[in-house]
């Protein structure tokens, strides 16, 4: 299982969100699950409530994503970084092939966007 945390949900976790918790001991103790944390949504979820990009960085089970050439090229397009990038990341790749679900708490950002969510919120 493959999934991307938004800024929404990065936050989230430094707030106790549970379901979040959940995916972070998942991802640190079962083997086939894998958190991502994109930069850009890193740095909003940093700027909502700062901390929070030391805490995700040091924890095993979450790996960041820089902003390659690629994802700048993406982002660049776009309004809104913190998004574009998790967008991004979550789309197919050679080593996911079937792309990643995008953990969010606002599931409403990314209605007619062509990803799969999966809702912390409380």
């Amino acid at each position: 299982m493959h999934i991307v945390l938004d800024d929404t949900a990065m936050a989230a976790v430094g707030q106790g969100n549970v379901l979040a918790s959940r995916l972070i001991h998942r991802a640190h103790a079962e083997a086939g699950w894998f958190l991502y944390a994109p930069a850009c949504a890193l740095v909003e979820a940093d700027r909502a409530r700062p901390g929070t990009a030391e805490h995700l960085a040091s924890l095993p089970g979450i790996t960041v994503l820089d902003l390659d050439l690629a994802a700048t090229l993406v982002v660049a397009r776009q309004e809104g970084w913190a998004a574009a990038h998790s967008q991004y990341a979550a789309q197919p790749t050679p080593d996911r092939p079937d792309g990643a679900v995008i953990a969010t708490t606002a599931p409403g950002r990314w209605a007619g966007e062509p990803v799969r969510t999966l809702d912390l919120s409380p």
